[in-house]
């Protein structure tokens, strides 16, 4: 032990000499979590609102002072016809428009334009406006009269405040450990390979699996210490609640940074240069990892070649898991299916990597 003890503190001794793997070690996940957590938002704030009305009745005058109170709405200009309104959108002086019918006392109609260039961000504006008018219309018009308001009570589970960060959050979690975990357990072994020092490695009097296991320890402590970070980051500074129990969630993430440390072996095992174990962590993992785990984009709306693909991908079964686990409040025991999966994904995954390691370099 005191001979693998010694190969650990030499894989730590080269990280910490090396600012870059440093750098990309503690720092990229909390850049990643303070950018994917304020910058990255799907979140309407502000909505620069022009009104248009030829008549200002009471009930058009009512409705106007709504929406500027609201703080989601911010009124730019009150206009007696539609032909402002285009100049406003194309100048992005507006982000839509509002125009009351002529007759909207006795008849109730208004028109929305809005700036479609965006299509999630114009229909988010249009479902607020909409729940702002009929939430008014069913408060000011008298209950006797001979059609009815219908009133729709919406009620938003888990995340009434529809904030993107409880999105994004167990989303960057599944993307930060493994590329860490695979991508630079991968290229620290085949560094070896690449000068020739692993041959010295392997005709040492350790066994292969700990000249394996003390490359993976490393940064399976630094991959614990960054989960660790993040949660703090992700309570303390973006609100995004831990429903479901620490303890559980913390034995989620370290199967999955198991899993990311032997895909980072396998990967190693069939490369043999740091570039094409970059190029190919990059290729195999980074990118299905944000496109295809539902991590951005939900897995639903893909055609069903993907969705099958999809499956294949690790992060897409931990970051379901992870958002069961911290906003619908589920338990380890919960999310069973998921977390089967992923260890499923680990045996086999370590077993290929332990196949294919050779003793010799040939």
């Amino acid at each position: 032990m005191d001979v693998f003890a010694a190969f650990v503190r030499k894989e730590f001794l080269h990280i910490f000499r090396d600012k870059r793997t440093m750098l990309i070690l503690l720092v990229m996940p909390v850049v990643m979590i303070v950018i994917f957590g304020f910058a990255l938002s799907n979140e309407i704030n502000n909505i620069n609102l022009a009104v248009v009305s030829s008549q200002r009745n009471e009930t058009v005058r009512q409705l106007v002072e709504r929406f500027d109170a609201n703080h989601y709405f911010t009124i730019v200009g009150e206009y007696a016809t539609a032909e402002p309104v285009e100049h406003l959108l194309r100048a992005g002086k507006a982000d839509m428009a509002i125009v009351f019918g002529t007759d909207f006392d006795r008849q109730p109609s208004v028109q929305l334009i809005v700036d479609a260039s965006n299509p999630n961000i114009a229909s988010n504006e249009v479902f607020y406006t909409s729940s702002v008018i009929r939430k008014a219309m069913a408060e000011t018009r008298p209950a006797t009269q001979e059609e009815a308001v219908v009133t729709t009570h919406l009620r938003m589970l888990y995340n009434p405040q529809m904030r993107s960060s409880y999105n994004f959050v167990p989303g960057i979690m599944g993307l930060i450990f493994i590329l860490i975990s695979a991508l630079m357990t991968s290229i620290s072994i085949v560094r070896e390979k690449e000068q020739g020092t692993m041959e010295v490695l392997l005709a040492s009097p350790v066994r292969p699996i700990y000249i394996i296991l003390s490359k993976m320890v490393p940064y399976l402590v630094i991959s614990c210490f960054n989960l660790l970070t993040i949660l703090l980051l992700a309570y303390l500074l973006l609100d995004v609640p831990v429903t479901g129990g620490i303890a559980g969630l913390c034995i989620l993430s370290l199967v999955y940074i198991i899993l990311s440390l032997a895909l980072g072996l396998f990967i190693s095992t069939v490369v043999n240069t740091q570039a094409v174990a970059m190029l190919g962590s990059v290729m195999t993992l980074m990118l299905p990892v944000m496109l295809l785990s539902g991590m951005i984009f939900p897995i639903e709306s893909m055609p069903k070649v993907l969705q099958y693909i999809s499956d294949v991908i690790p992060a897409k079964w931990y970051i379901m898991a992870a958002r069961k686990m911290m906003i619908e409040g589920q338990t380890l025991a919960q999310v069973y299916v998921e977390a089967s999966i992923l260890t499923g994904m680990t045996v086999v995954l370590m077993a290929l990597s332990l196949k294919n390691f050779k003793n010799r370099l040939g």
